[in-house]
């Protein structure tokens, strides 16, 4: 089956690359590209997670609120970069911030379709878990490398 538009783009993104034909399309038919100007939220801390994004171009900042300090980045993602993880745990709402650090090129997944589609299909779902797992580990591994350097030694 050859694969054209958006499955392509999809199937360009380091998170889908090498997925299956008829995954591929699965997944595309929950996708759609968006744009995002410099400054401008994707998604705000406490409100549902109701997309996946998929980063093609520019970069996002992560925020928090950090208490006597305002907004806080604690991560920035790029090109090939997965951005709302909180779309795979329930209550499925955001826990940071992310906002444009320029102009953003990005596919959105609608988070509810694809868990839809993941429940309905278990290969899928363990297939596009095992996709996601990686970003995970990685962001857990860069907070706990921030920990380290907040926090430091003792002197």
């Amino acid at each position: 089956m050859a694969i054209d538009g958006l499955e392509k783009i999809v199937a360009g993104h380091d998170l889908f690359a090498g997925l299956g034909d008829t995954f591929l399309s699965t997944v595309s038919g929950c996708a759609t590209n968006v744009r995002f100007a410099a400054d401008e939220y994707l998604f705000h801390e406490g409100d549902a997670a109701q997309q996946i994004y998929l980063i093609r171009e520019g970069h996002v900042s992560l925020e928090i609120a950090a208490p006597g300090q305002g907004r806080m980045a604690f991560q920035s993602a790029g090109p090939q970069s997965v951005v709302g993880l909180s779309w795979l745990v329930p209550p499925y709402r955001w826990t940071y911030d992310a906002r444009a650090r320029g102009d953003i090129r990005a596919i959105a997944l609608d988070a509810d379709c694809l868990r839809a589609k993941c429940e309905a299909d278990p290969a899928l779902g363990y297939a596009v878990m095992k996709r996601f797992m990686p970003t995970i580990v990685e962001r857990l591994h860069h907070t706990r490398l921030q920990m380290l350097d907040v926090y430091g030694t003792p002197g």
